[in-house]
């Protein structure tokens, strides 16, 4: 009877055993998975839109995909030229449509001819850091609520012409102390960061949170080896966001 008691707790210790073994595997299994990350398919139209940061000197006369003089000279040549070389077998087309000074309410106006008609597949936007900031040096009548109930005009607009559109909303950012970006930026400019991140989790977006990527970054280099005035990227700068930028690609 003893001998039975022993072989039934050795099956049972063993069973145990083998069913966390199984969900400790499960486990592993699904945090391997990468999580908030898009895949590129084949034929598949990528688009960068958003303000200077992204319009970086671009040549908007320009309007062919994959040409480099309509890509400037910031992290959106750098992300769109490592995707070309990356995925040369799946026959992308890359844009950009960045312009500068532009606020939500700019894109809204010209979102027609500039995003739907391109009908991309990938969408990334950055836009936000000119609705706050022309409420510092331009006396611009603009909240963080108003930014918000833009931008979500913005993407059901998007949603509804382009259903299936892959979303990356990035993070409006400012490196303090670099010229522009003073403490009086604070903590305003918070609410916009807040804002883009609510409207990524509302919208399903992946969402790119710039302002980590650059405080991180400060522990290697200084505000301005990244930002020539707190908010334009150096060459640094530029490849520091177009690295984060593909790090979000399967």
């Amino acid at each position: 009877m003893e001998s039975r008691r022993n072989f039934l707790a050795k099956s049972l210790l063993s069973l145990g055993a083998a069913t966390l073994g199984a969900k400790s595997l499960l486990a592993a299994e699904t945090t391997a998975k990468p999580s908030g990350k898009i895949s590129v398919q084949t034929n598949d139209i990528i688009l960068f839109q958003g303000d200077s940061i992204t319009d970086a000197g671009r040549k908007r006369e320009q309007t062919q995909a994959n040409d480099t003089a309509a890509f400037g000279n910031g992290y959106a040549l750098l992300a769109g030229s490592t995707l070309l070389n990356r995925y040369a077998d799946k026959n992308i087309q890359v844009y950009n449509r960045g312009i500068s000074g532009n606020r939500v309410p700019d894109l809204v106006k010209r979102w027609d001819n500039d995003a739907l008609a391109l009908k991309p597949t990938i969408l990334s936007i950055l836009i936000g850091v000119n609705d706050f900031w022309r409420t510092k040096d331009s006396g611009a009548q603009n909240s963080s609520t108003q930014y918000k109930e833009q931008y979500q005009q913005l993407l059901e607009t998007t949603l509804k012409a382009l259903p299936n559109v892959k979303l990356i909303i990035g993070e409006p950012f400012g490196v303090k102390g670099v010229k522009h970006v003073k403490d009086n930026w604070y903590p305003d400019f918070l609410g916009y960061q807040q804002a883009a991140k609510e409207i990524a989790k509302e919208f399903n977006a992946v969402f790119l949170p710039y302002q980590s990527v650059f405080d991180k970054a400060a522990s290697r280099g200084a505000g301005n080896y990244w930002t020539t005035d707190g908010v334009h990227t150096s060459m640094a700068g530029a490849n520091l966001m177009a690295q984060a930028w593909l790090d979000l690609i399967k």
